[in-house]
């Protein structure tokens, strides 16, 4: 792949000194950037790269969304009603549909979560689980050419899909890792479901494969109370607690949700290094009481790390992870009452380097610097929420627009996106095969 350069008005790259270029350029060379400074120097020192088309009004690093479900959910788009709680939602249609679910269905159903995903700006997404055809996912990352991790979830309770034994959860899970081991565009995760659907041996040797085979982690972990009752109830601590004792969590683990911890939960949390992924969109839509309960706050005072995500289908509907990002700085400024709490520029970072580090990934994405691959996202600013243009593009970004005005997008130095439209792979025709194959799934699922 020849080199070339990106042209920006502005570029935020999100460096340790948020150095923000005005006339910038960055030089992408195969999967990396190459150099980055003023475009005029560079287009004097790289006469023979190319130059892509156009010029972004804002060149950001690539979003990280750290926890998305890329299967089931998403072929029943908008479907999964809003006038019902959590556990409805979950067991009432998204076990059923992913227990229904194809090999056929499982890539449909990823390749539409991450055309969205990358049309938004979204190069990064963690695999929450849920996957019955891990292949087939892995197929549609790999066509799409977007960035992330694979998971296969695996409980070891009676009844329900994937349910198993604790031997056959960790051969599942080892099944993964090979599919995609570390270090590619796509790496396996241990991926558990969580909440109170796993035995302390399996959570702990779960831990323990993740550790051993140079991978993360991640499961479900009180979204709702309802989990903290469970283990109070089976073991008489609190969950994180209760991990913490197991020696489960740690800097591999990436916990999914921690709406409800209390301090000491909070404490175990940042003590080992474990990071969240919050999902605040989930929480306000199926009312799970994260404006009464959530911790986000005293776990970032603390030096914790924290990501966002957008989660599923019955949860969010949106695949946005500037949308997400300016809900949790809004609702971390009015839980504190003060205004220099949590900023544009806090919640940018989140999407982008400090998300990076919560998932393991900070040496290599997160931000635009010579070294790290090429995940790059411009943003259009013709569009009428962009005028008149902003002099802080932290602002602009977080407050003024979404990813709806995402022009082009870029992974390691493939580019992906065009004119808001995705290049690789056919998804209209993808989008055609879902809406069938959802009529009749829709059907077949009869919710409780």
């Amino acid at each position: 792949m020849a080199a070339f350069l990106v042209r920006g008005r502005r570029i935020v790259t999100m460096d340790a000194a948020r150095t923000v270029v005005d006339d910038g350029a960055v030089l992408v060379d195969g999967a990396r950037i190459a150099a980055v400074g003023a475009w005029s120097d560079l287009r004097r020192s790289h006469p023979d790269a190319g130059v892509t088309e156009g010029i972004a009004e804002i060149l950001v690093p690539g979003f990280v969304n750290a926890h998305q479900h890329l299967t089931g959910d998403r072929l029943m788009h908008s479907r999964i009603p809003d006038r019902i709680d959590s556990q409805e939602a979950i067991f009432g249609w998204a076990v059923p549909l992913h227990a229904a679910h194809t090999e056929e269905d499982d890539h449909l159903s990823a390749t539409l979560a991450l055309a969205a995903s990358l049309a938004n700006g979204v190069t990064t997404t963690v695999e929450a689980g849920t996957v019955a055809h891990p292949a087939a996912v892995l197929r549609a990352q790999h066509e799409i050419g977007a960035r992330g991790t694979l998971g296969s979830w695996g409980w070891d309770v009676p009844d329900g899909p994937w349910a198993g034994s604790v031997g056959e959860v960790l051969d599942r899970q080892r099944e993964v890792l090979a599919l995609a081991p570390p270090g590619g565009l796509v790496e396996g995760w241990v991926t558990l479901v969580g909440h109170d659907l796993m035995s302390d041996e399996l959570v702990a040797a779960a831990s323990d494969l993740a550790r051993t085979s140079g991978t993360h982690m991640t499961f479900h972990l009180s979204p709702h109370d309802g989990d903290a009752a469970a283990y109070l109830s089976r073991t008489g601590r609190r969950p994180a607690v209760h991990l913490h004792e197991l020696g489960v969590l740690g800097p591999h683990v990436l916990v999914a949700h921690g709406v409800h911890l209390d301090d000491d939960e909070v404490d175990a949390i940042v003590a080992t290094g474990a990071a969240i992924a919050a999902c605040p969109w989930a929480y306000l839509r199926l009312a799970q009481g994260v404006t009464r309960a959530g911790r986000y706050d005293a776990v970032l005072a603390r030096g914790g790390r924290v990501a966002l995500g957008c989660d599923a289908e019955n949860a969010g509907d949106a695949i946005d992870i500037l949308r997400t990002a300016a809900l949790f700085a809004g609702l971390l400024r009015d839980r504190s009452g003060d205004p220099a709490s949590f900023t544009a520029l806090d919640a940018l970072a989140l999407a982008t380097i400090d998300g990076a580090r919560a998932i393991g990934m900070g040496e290599r994405i997160g931000s635009i610097e010579v070294g790290k691959e090429a995940d790059l996202v411009a943003f259009d600013g013709t569009g009428y929420e962009w005028l008149p243009l902003g002099a802080d593009p932290y602002l602009q970004l977080v407050w003024g627009t979404d990813g709806r005005s995402v022009r082009d997008v870029w992974v390691a130095g493939r580019q992906v996106v065009r004119a808001g439209r995705i290049v690789t792979v056919d998804v209209e025709a993808a989008a055609a095969a879902a809406s069938a194959r959802a009529e009749r799934l829709g059907q077949t699922i009869r919710p409780l």
